[in-house]
């Protein structure tokens, strides 16, 4: 097997940097991102499914307040500080990430659950039982 070198010789250095530099002078822009995430439907619930691979879920937080649904991580900076590798290629990071959901007000927030599995945060939104609806004979004076 032969390594081949990849040359990207079509605006090496535009593309190359499109992405990873701080285009918006954001603070502290490397240590972000934004994980990929999956919201879908159910009869009796919504699913939130946030791809966070590499991260444990002892260091993942997740937090209600009011009808906001705040899920977060942070890296231990000291950690990574004391990781001397040095990379010929690195195209991914286990980086602090914050994501913010607005719930409505169907959801039953005392019964949210969250399990974690093989990368993969699931959060469980249950809606509230709708009031039944009761049929009711009016008379026509």
């Amino acid at each position: 097997m032969n390594l081949v070198k990849l040359n990207n010789q079509l605006f090496p250095s535009f593309i190359d940097g499109l992405f990873t530099e701080n285009r918006l002078d954001v603070p502290n822009y490397e240590k972000f991102s934004i994980p990929a995430v999956n919201i879908s439907e159910k009869n009796t619930n919504f699913v939130i499914e946030i791809c966070i691979p590499g991260i444990s879920k002892e260091d993942v937080t997740i937090e209600i307040d009011k009808n906001i649904l705040k899920v977060s991580s942070q890296t231990n900076d000291e950690t990574l500080a004391e990781d001397t590798t040095k990379f010929t290629r690195k195209e991914f990071d286990f980086k602090n990430f914050e994501r913010s959901f607005t719930l409505p007000k169907t959801i039953d927030t005392e019964n949210i659950s969250a399990r974690h599995e093989l990368g993969i945060l699931s959060i469980s939104l249950p809606k509230k039982e709708e009031e039944k609806a009761v049929k009711k004979m009016v008379e026509i004076s």
